[in-house]
């Protein structure tokens, strides 16, 4: 199933004024567990110094880290990851969110709720 996420930070909780905008488009493999990701961002006030998927969490709601990114944060951010059965289910539920932080906004510059792409 395909996933994804625009991120934008009127979507941070609490709000930033970030002019940076991201989309997330993401695939998960039911059979093996495996999520994969591309990340595109753009605009923001400076290098990224942390991505990372947050849940379980509805909008409007913060969570701690589920997922971390690891590798190059720059733009597009590409990577992979097999997910716990927990992990699995707060996904399909539409509880992850993935944020972008920067030293400028260290609680995450943009954010976006990751759904269901129909």
């Amino acid at each position: 199933r395909a996933r994804a996420a625009r991120l934008a930070g009127a979507s941070e909780v609490p709000p930033t004024t970030s002019m940076g905008s991201g989309n997330l488009v993401a695939n998960f493999d039911r059979q093996s567990n495996v999520l994969t990701w591309t990340v595109t961002y753009a605009g923001l006030s400076g290098p990224v110094t942390a991505a990372h998927f947050h849940g379980p969490a509805a909008v409007g709601a913060n969570a701690g880290v589920a997922l971390g990114l690891t590798g190059s944060l720059d733009s597009p951010i590409n990577g992979m990851a097999t997910l716990t059965a927990a992990q699995t289910s707060d996904l399909m539920a539409g509880n992850w969110y993935l944020n972008l932080h920067t030293a400028a906004n260290p609680n995450g510059e943009i954010r976006g709720q990751v759904s269901v792409r129909r």
